[in-house]
């Protein structure tokens, strides 16, 4: 007896309402992006071997799919490596490519190989799947789609300013009202370590702020003191603990928590000025808020950073983030190419719309009508109409079989297609169609004209 099918873990099937749910979301963002004049592109889905590794630390390289060399791989392994069962070792000599991690690697060795031949500064969006070898959980794939827009060759933070109404302008077309764009700076993090003299603890510390809305603020401070930093350097940043007020208040007490360091006042200068002028040019249904616990990616951001929180009827993690780097393509050779990027988390912003009943009906409708098929000449009638309601853009489709009623109208009713096309010796003969609504049963005669106009 055959097994039953299954797929691997950490990856999924998609019905079609939910595929028609999920490009609804991706043709809103797609159009965005491009409302905001990105461009696309694509890259392979599996990369070689170096390309990927290195780049994400020692737990990045870890979670990389790699793929076995064709043919007989082993013919090239390394003995010794094979004989320790050295896995690590042994895997660079049996596998030279892997699936890729994230779109952000392989945009960098985009943007290097082809870099006589873009455009700079370059807006790019990329929409397409990635693979990390994780413990499947809740909300956590081993396969899952990423949505990015990154511009890189500009150091204007005129790009931050736009990357927020980009967020604000998507969830407002998705009906996701109150969606809170939390935006900090990676030198404000540096500039408050530096003033309180705990610039070797910059992660320790900023892992521990992090954890203010868990922990509390007397769980913050006892992990801080556990990270060895002095309990004068946390008096210091104690009015973190309460950094409330508007975001011109938050601003204003930064700037004097930050006055000794240079670093520091940098950051508060970038944030006033992308804030500022956020709020000028103001926001449709998103709500901006400096959150100076965010500490995303500190080896990897350099500038503003960004986390998209959704609307606080919905308990979910972040559904987007993003942030300003300096450096992406140097691990490619290719220095001082800054850049500034954000992603939507597709799979958490399908869960919060549907949790909203936020999708539209006509997003998983399926044909307007079917055609009861009675036999071949009956058949080709309908045909010729079916023909010319799909020219207008109407979806209508023919049972293929001359089945029982009973069956054609069963199907109709599990597909929930609301109209059924009865076609007879009496319509053909009058030049008519006999049109049935499934849902109140009424049914009435119609010309194609008519028809055609019902269905729309």
């Amino acid at each position: 007896m055959a097994s039953k099918p299954s797929i691997p873990k950490g990856t999924r099937d998609f019905s079609p309402a939910e595929v028609a749910k999920r490009q609804y979301i991706i043709q809103i963002i797609k159009s965005n992006f491009e409302k905001f004049g990105f461009q696309p592109i694509e890259t392979p889905s599996f990369e070689n071997s170096e390309t990927l590794m290195g780049k994400y630390g020692e737990e990045g390289d870890r979670l990389i799919f790699k793929i076995l060399n064709s043919g007989d791989f082993l013919s090239k392994a390394n003995a010794t490596h094979l004989e320790n069962k050295d896995s690590i070792k042994l895997t660079s000599s049996i596998s030279e490519k892997a699936l890729r991690y994230d779109l952000t690697v392989p945009f960098a060795r985009y943007v290097v190989q082809h870099q006589n031949e873009i455009e700079f500064p370059f807006k790019r969006y990329q929409i397409q799947p990635v693979w990390r070898a994780d413990r499947p959980q809740k909300g956590r794939f081993r396969e899952f789609f990423q949505c990015d827009a990154d511009v890189v060759g500009s150091k204007s933070l005129w790009q931050e300013v736009e990357l927020v109404q980009l967020y604000d302008s998507v969830f407002t077309a998705l009906g996701l009202e109150g969606v809170t764009i939390k935006i900090n700076n990676r030198k404000i993090l540096s500039g408050i370590a530096e003033v309180i003299g705990a610039s070797d603890k910059l992660i320790d510390f900023t892992v521990a702020l992090d954890k203010l809305d868990k922990i509390g603020e007397d769980g913050v401070k006892k992990e801080m003191i556990e990270k060895g930093i002095s309990e004068e350097a946390i008096a210091k940043v104690q009015p973190l603990f309460n950094f409330t007020g508007t975001i011109s208040e938050k601003i204003e007490k930064l700037s004097q928590l930050l006055a000794a360091s240079e670093e520091g006042m940098k950051g508060v200068e970038e944030l006033r000025f992308i804030c500022d002028n956020v709020i000028n040019l103001g926001l449709s249904t998103a709500i901006l808020d400096l959150d100076v616990t965010l500490a995303r990616g500190l080896n990897y951001y350099t500038g503003a950073i960004f986390e998209v929180a959704p609307p606080k009827a919905v308990a979910m993690g972040s559904i987007g983030g993003g942030g300003r780097y300096d450096d992406l393509t140097g691990i490619f050779g290719l220095k001082n190419m800054s850049g500034v990027g954000i992603s939507f988390g597709l799979d958490r912003i399908y869960l919060v719309v549907e949790e909203l009943g936020l999708f539209p009906e006509t997003v998983t409708s399926t044909s307007k009508a079917l055609f009861i098929n009675y036999g071949e000449k009956e058949a080709f009638y309908s045909m010729k109409a079916i023909k010319e309601l799909r020219s207008a853009g109407i979806k209508v489709e023919l049972y293929p079989d001359n089945a029982k009623l009973a069956k054609q109208f069963q199907h109709a009713d599990k597909r929930f297609i609301p109209f059924a096309v009865i076609v007879g010796g009496e319509e053909m003969e009058a030049n008519q169609y006999s049109l049935k609504d499934l849902t109140s049963g009424e049914q009435r005669k119609v010309g194609l004209d008519e028809l055609k106009e019902i269905l729309k």
